[in-house]
């Protein structure tokens, strides 16, 4: 028999307190594990030069925090859930912070590869537990929504902010630099989580271990064919081979899923409108921008001749408008609704990727970089927190560490989709111009798939959901008058 997850009370006068503690260290740890899935970009010609690495070898310093990471997010999940979120995000953040520093010693491309699949462990288990740590702390209705926005915000401030550190550190300092930066974060996040995190109680039952083997192995498998793609094209063996067996693979999970009796994925978190068009618009979302990064990183340096340190502050106006954009995420909400918002978001986000697919050799960085990059960086903030709470809608206590799992699983799929679909989508361009021109074009369509997602399965239902309210409060005022 399994019990409900919930938090052990604390006395009333220091639950404001502890939560912005809480928050504070979730929102750190989950930035350094956001950062690291970008910070690497700028420093890839330094960390090729300084290793002598071969061209797939360069690829896979990238490619093996991501297949690692996506591969055992539903596993971490429910490792919290079963072992308790307190004591498994701290074990998450000691093999995060020990993976960085590995990472930071890598001395050759063995040793530089298998550090970064160390630092896909630590990240599989530390994602999940922060956005389940979130929806365990703060109970639903406005605290929970600022939250979550928050977090949100870290999603997207992560992955542009690493692209302005991590050019920073390069130019100025070593690549190695943003990934030592890591060590002491993890012991001071390591030290307040001890000390703040409350204790919760676990779910009693069974390990799913036909789920999790099956669920690993089929999304590692599905992200492997997937990064292959990029280089050898979705034709080749190695491609359609590993994607194959994934999916074969994947059948089996939710085969097992549907029959097991403490499933590691609840399907019944698929059976949620809402829910489910989140996780597709997140997929599409986090791909369109990860490779955004990707090809606009190689555009500054390789077309407008610009340094990596140069490169990542050109995307600094566009992190600057997400983060003050953000901030209005919450009120907003109240304002209007959550999918109304997440539909504004998404819609300027692809007003600025086709934008984007004007811009040239010839453009002023100025005149025709800035303006494009404000409505992303508006977009943005607009999207992230929406997205994270449409995820999470109406999930119970005991599902949260699942549909934390299931956010991120999309998140991380995504930006391995992301990279290599957009790859292959600009493999024909004969230049490097036309191909980072092509890649937007591609972004540009993904996002506008993920727009429909959320206008045919998210807005319906916070539009009916608006419309109860309102109803309500109008009885209440009639009530009133009579």
């Amino acid at each position: 028999m399994q019990t409900s997850t919930q938090l052990k009370t604390s006395p009333d006068k220091s639950r404001p307190t502890r939560n912005a503690m809480v928050l504070a260290i979730v929102l750190v740890s989950y930035f350094m594990i956001v950062l690291d899935n970008s910070i690497i970009f700028t420093g890839l010609p330094q960390i090729q030069a300084s290793m002598n690495l071969s061209a797939s070898g360069l690829a896979w310093v990238q490619n093996a925090y991501t297949l690692v990471f996506g591969g055992l997010l539903l596993l971490g999940a429910r490792a919290g859930d079963l072992l308790g979120r307190k004591h498994v995000f701290v074990v998450g953040l000691a093999l995060f912070g020990v993976a960085s520093f590995l990472v930071g010693m890598a001395q050759n491309e063995t040793w530089m590869i298998a550090a970064r699949a160390f630092q896909g462990i630590g990240a599989a288990i530390v994602a999940p537990a922060s956005l389940s740590l979130i929806t365990a702390v703060f109970p639903a209705g406005p605290e929970r929504t600022r939250a979550i926005a928050a977090y949100g915000t870290t999603a997207g401030l992560g992955a542009s902010l690493g692209l302005v550190a991590g050019g920073a550190l390069a130019s100025w300092v070593s690549w190695r630099a943003g990934f030592f930066i890591n060590v002491p974060l993890a012991i001071l996040m390591i030290i307040a989580a001890i000390k703040y995190l409350p204790q919760f109680s676990t779910q009693r039952g069974r390990f799913d271990l036909t789920g999790a083997v099956t669920s690993t192995l089929g999304m590692g498998a599905l992200v492997f064919g997937i990064i292959n793609s990029s280089e050898r094209g979705f034709g080749d063996l190695l491609t359609l081979g590993p994607v194959i067996a994934g999916l074969l693979i994947l059948a089996l999970f939710v085969f097992n899923e549907h029959r097991a009796k403490q499933p590691i994925m609840p399907l019944r978190l698929f059976a949620h409108r809402q829910r489910a068009g989140a996780a597709i618009a997140r997929l599409l979302f986090a791909g369109t921008m990860i490779g955004f990064f990707f090809f606009t990183t190689q555009f500054f340096q390789d077309v407008f001749g610009w340094t990596p340190l140069q490169a990542g502050l050109g995307f600094l106006p566009m992190t600057l408008v997400q983060f003050v954009s953000s901030l209005f995420v919450s009120k907003l909400t109240r304002k209007f609704n959550n999918g109304i918002l997440l539909v504004t978001g998404l819609a300027l986000v692809l007003t600025g990727m086709v934008w984007m697919t004007q811009v040239n050799s010839a453009t002023s960085p100025i005149a025709g970089i800035v303006g494009p990059l404000l409505v992303i960086g508006l977009g943005q903030g607009f999207s992230f927190g929406p997205l994270t709470s449409a995820g999470l809608v109406g999930v119970q206590p005991a599902d949260s560490g699942a549909a934390s799992g299931l956010v991120n699983t999309a998140h991380q799929l995504g930006s391995t989709l992301g990279v290599a679909v957009l790859t292959s989508f600009a493999a024909g361009a004969t230049t490097q111009q036309a191909r980072v021109t092509d890649a937007y074009l591609g972004g540009s369509i993904m996002v506008a798939l993920a727009l429909v997602a959320v206008i045919v399965l998210v807005l319906p239902s916070e539009l009916k959901k608006q419309q109860r309210v309102e109803t309500g409060l109008a009885s209440d005022v009639l009530t009133g008058e009579k």
